[in-house]
């Protein structure tokens, strides 16, 4: 449950981000672009963070939360991606 409320969150980032950038810059497509280089690397230092707490405090191996970790940063990230796509065009 923690892991979709977590990626659930990295959404929301994703969409503030982009919904500022595209405000600020007046609804320029390619603000949005801009959005996404600063959201990925970003979401990048989230979702590691997210796994320190896991092996540091939680107790589990870097191993076990290696997955979590994947999917709490692939997810977010694979919809950026595909954002960033349909805004460059």
């Amino acid at each position: 449950m923690r892991t979709l409320i977590i990626i659930a969150g990295g959404l929301i980032l994703l969409l503030i981000l982009t919904l500022i950038t595209r405000f600020a810059a007046k609804g320029e497509r390619k603000s949005v672009g801009n959005a996404i280089k600063f959201f990925i690397p970003l979401w990048f230092c989230a979702a590691a963070a997210n796994m320190y707490i896991g092996v540091a405090q939680a107790g589990y191996s870097a191993m076990q939360e290696l997955p979590i970790f994947l999917a709490v940063f692939g997810v977010p990230a694979a919809v950026a991606i595909v954002v960033w796509r349909r805004f460059s065009r």
